[in-house]
């Protein structure tokens, strides 16, 4: 359980790394009692451990203050296993939009 938990702890640093990267103007928060990132005191995106939801997958989500628009239909949150280069690449991208 132990080896479980330091994962889980891991996980959200290297999110909390490279989202801070990504768009500084965001400040880091909680919500919900998991990490997210604001921008003017609206939460633009935020990170659901699968764990503490007991589900198979951690989430990424961006809230409607998010610029994700594309035409009439977009996706808000994003299922995540694992995080690697593409990844961390990936999701860049997105919160970059998300600020822009």
């Amino acid at each position: 359980m132990f080896a479980v938990e330091a994962d889980i702890v891991y996980y959200v640093i290297d999110i909390i790394n490279f989202v801070s990267a990504s768009a500084p103007v965001l400040s880091p928060k909680t919500w919900y009692g998991m990490p997210a990132y604001a921008k003017d005191g609206k939460v633009v995106c935020f990170f659901q451990s699968a764990q503490k939801f007991k589900t198979r997958y951690a989430i990424l989500g961006f809230s409607d203050a998010a610029n994700l628009d594309e035409g009439v239909l977009w996706p808000t949150t994003f299922a995540l296993k694992e995080l690697a280069a593409a990844e961390e690449a990936r999701i860049s991208t997105l919160v970059k939009k998300a600020v822009s």
